[in-house]
């Protein structure tokens, strides 16, 4: 498994009425490692020839964030078939190492041109592995 992490830390804008890091902004760091792991182990190549669209999400938030808490973010793909490719994001609280949102999202591999699904090549797949 070829994890990629990044440590984030908590601002004001991320906050919800309740002082709590909100749910949209786990959501859009989800999206955001996602994309920078993408960017990080994909050549120019294959960005260019494909892309990776969103089928569907699953969130489980299991401790609330607060202001200047440090979050390591961590990612990995858990398994691909066919066009689809199953990827985990977990966030820790970066000092006491507590587990706090692990998400589970279903990517589906596009030809970038015709946006039609394909199969995950394996050299996609290798460089993940």
């Amino acid at each position: 498994m070829n994890s990629f992490h990044k440590e984030i830390t908590v601002s004001v804008d991320d906050l919800d009425d309740l002082n709590h890091v909100n749910n949209v902004r786990y959501v859009q760091w989800i999206q955001d490692i996602s994309k920078e792991h993408w960017q990080t182990k994909a050549s120019p190549i294959m960005q260019d020839e494909v892309i990776w669209v969103v089928l569907s999400h699953h969130i489980e938030y299991k401790s609330a964030a607060v202001l200047n808490d440090r979050i390591k973010i961590t990612t990995y793909i858990d398994s691909s078939s066919g066009a689809k490719s199953i990827r985990v994001v977990e966030m820790k609280h970066a000092v006491t190492n507590k587990l706090l949102v692990k998400s589970s999202t279903e990517w589906c591999l596009l030809e970038s041109k015709s946006y039609k699904p394909m199969r995950i090549p394996d050299d996609i797949k290798e460089i993940f592995i």
